[in-house]
């Protein structure tokens, strides 16, 4: 499908496009995800704060059912809400059989609260937790009426400003985004409406440009276009340098980091969808951040320190929640729920004050080593049982200590032992594949030790309806982890790894039926690696793929990797560099990287050492129990690791008993 612009509606700024959408859904599948309405969205006056109001409409660029439920969005939605004279309206993408009826018909991209026009807002502000999403986003631009390119886009436009996981390298959409902002949302997104205010006030001075500059001389912005990249002959960067007339313009742009979480008690009205979406739940964050330095993990990287909310806090926010929502099951969300240092209060509080009610608690990511079955049956009290998942990430010990997961074959047989014998039935583990390193036999352990799992299960319990279910994603290296110089595996030998691993599974009858197998195969992670570590020359690959057709990457049945790889092919043919260069070429300890100049904190040198100590397979401790190990963060951001214990309790406990 190549892409035309959508006629640009000449209504007055703000009016609802309802009447020119409504009919278009008649025709479309799923077509309640585009009315709005949802319970606690709201829809403010266009000049809630007079003619200076500041505008957001924000996207998670992926289907509603997919976005809604993301609490990064969820928040800056209602913080931003708060604000008496700026307005945030959302927006998600459409899918393929709207897109072509909004084009044929002339209808912009539009928000699903008050259906106006993205168009109309000062900022579009999008959400990237994958690089798939990126081509959701050009279709989002182009169908808005917003100019492809950031230097194409004159004063009436919108901003676009990227932020979210993968905006901490963003050189590959570096044409496509007029700013960034890395690190917590919830203060920056209210610095920069302060900032739009005034230049709005002030008469729009130096018009975009003098906007941009304001924006980026707060040293937590970073605005590409300022930005100079030149190249080595053999196509490594030489240098990555703020053009030199722009005065203020810093040489690093640094990650915003929110401490004390208990002033941030957001989202307190959590959205409710209006169809089926993802999680059929509400949320709380209970923590941000993790130290326990898993070397692959981006998130665990990039969000440092641990910041904890407090047991009364998370009480709270729960009993908020389920009184705007109506939902009865609340997750307990972090990057490890149970190193919460108050986890066993905190589910044994929420527990007693739902006991008896239909309300569910949940950990969705729990370590192996943190589990224990007494915080599993406080979560289950209210006899809801479902499955247990771990992440024990490698096959073998070897490489759990190459990757850093400090989780041994002994901890993992004793935790689903207990757990197998405290009556669960099933068991699901998280493993990855083409991690650094990596061998055959490292692959099919995995299934040696599934088999162990399910024996184990079988012997506790006295039954043969045991089942552990074995999923495996593919690894792709991330930006400002150990990992970032990493050779990638190519998709061939991580599809061969894992067939061998699946055949001996199989082979094995008494196992076959007990023991289910879910595998990606290694083509998508081509193009994840490609995007996560590319530079500035990746923006034509993304524009010409976006150009064939490529919409809703993240999805099987709409990725094509044949044109990913043609596209790179024609966009790169100029250039000394190609798909394998970006992602199975290891890289050199002096190289210049793409995002470089993006401060997460961290140490160039401290992540280069433990690089090397993976090499070694060498364990690194958490630095939440032991003395620092110098990662730069806290030192460089001037933050500092916030845990408990408070020794504080969810008293004065009100009881929820249930009705009659």
């Amino acid at each position: 499908m190549s892409a035309s612009q959508p006629t640009v509606p000449t209504s007055a700024p703000g009016a609802s496009l309802l009447p020119d959408l409504e009919p278009l859904l008649e025709a479309v599948s799923k077509p309640v995800q585009y009315v709005g309405g949802e319970l606690n969205s709201q829809v403010k006056d266009w000049e809630c704060g007079g003619e200076h109001t500041v505008r957001w409409a924000l996207m998670y660029p992926d289907a509603y059912e997919i976005g809604l439920p993301n609490q990064g969005v969820m928040i800056l939605y209602e913080v931003l809400n708060e604000q008496p004279d700026v307005l945030a309206e959302r927006t998600y993408a459409v899918w393929p059989d709207l897109e072509a009826r909004m084009r044929g018909a002339g209808v912009p991209q539009f928000t699903v609260d008050g259906h106006r026009a993205v168009r109309d807002f000062d900022v579009l502000g999008l959400s990237f937790s994958t690089e798939l999403g990126y081509t959701n986003m050009l279709t989002a631009i182009d169908l808005a009426g917003i100019p492809l390119h950031a230097a194409d886009r004159g004063q009436d436009d919108p901003l676009v400003i990227a932020g979210g996981h993968a905006s901490f390298n963003p050189e590959p959409v570096a044409d496509f985004v007029d700013a960034v902002i890395v690190g917590d949302g919830e203060e920056a997104v209210l610095h920069a409406s302060r900032i739009i205010r005034a230049w709005k006030e002030a008469g729009r001075p130096d018009g975009r440009q003098g906007l941009l500059l304001e924006l980026a001389r707060t040293g937590g912005v970073y605005v590409p276009a300022f930005y100079d990249v030149s190249y080595l002959p053999d196509g490594r960067i030489r240098r990555v340098a703020p053009r030199p007339e722009l005065h203020g313009v810093p040489w690093r742009v640094s990650k915003h980091t929110v401490m004390d979480l208990d002033a941030w008690p957001y989202p307190k009205q959590p959205l409710v969808p209006v169809t089926e979406s993802v999680h059929e739940r509400m949320s709380v964050e209970i923590f941000r951040g993790c130290t326990r330095g898993c070397r692959f993990c981006q998130a665990g990287m990039i969000t440092r320190p641990v910041r904890e909310r407090s047991i009364t806090g998370i009480g709270e926010m729960v009993e908020r929640g389920l009184q705007a929502t109506g939902l009865d099951e609340v997750g307990l969300l972090s990057l490890s729920s149970a190193d919460h240092s108050e986890i066993r209060e905190i589910t044994t509080g929420l527990a007693d004050r739902y006991e008896g009610t239909q309300t569910g608690l949940s950990l969705p990511s729990t370590r192996v080593d943190a589990f224990n079955i007494d915080l599993a049956n406080e979560l289950t009290r209210n006899g809801r049982r479902s499955g247990l998942t771990f992440a024990p990430e490698g096959g073998t010990e070897r490489m759990r200590r190459v990757i850093n997961k400090m989780v041994s074959e002994e901890d993992l047989i004793s935790t689903v032992a207990a757990a197998y014998a405290a009556g669960w039935r099933q068991v699901k583990l998280y493993f990855m594949c083409g991690l650094p390193t990596e061998t055959d036999e490292d692959v099919l352990a995995i299934g040696d030790l599934a088999k162990k799992v399910i024996d184990t299960g079988r012997e506790v319990s006295g039954r043969r309806d045991i089942r552990c279910t074995v999923s495996i994603g593919g690894f792709v290296p991330k930006a400002h982890t150990p990992f970032q110089w990493a050779a990638q595996l190519g998709w061939e030998e991580t599809d061969a790894r894992l067939a061998r691993l699946r055949a001996a599974v199989r082979a094995d009858r008494r196992y076959g039926s007990a023991i289910g197998f879910r595998y990606h195969d290694g083509q998508p992670g081509v193009v994840e690696g490609l995007l996560s570590r590319g530079d500035r020359r990746l923006g034509a690959v993304v524009e010409e793929v976006w150009r064939a057709g490529a919409r809703f990457d993240g999805w099987s049945e709409h990725f094509s990797f044949e044109r990913w790889m043609a596209a790179a092919r024609t966009a790169l043919a100029d250039q000394p560099v190609d798909v394998a260069w970006y992602t199975t070429r290891e890289r050199g300890e002096h190289e210049v990287l793409p995002w470089d100049h993006i401060d997460a904190g961290l140490d160039k040198e401290w992540l280069w050492e433990d690089w090397l100590d993976a090499l070694e397979g060498r364990e690194v401790e958490d630095c939440r129990w032991t003395p620092c190990f110098d990662c730069g963060v806290c030192p460089q951001l001037g933050t500092e690791i916030q845990t408990g214990p408070t020794g504080r309790t969810l008293l004065p406990l009100t009881v929820v008993r249930p009705a009659g």
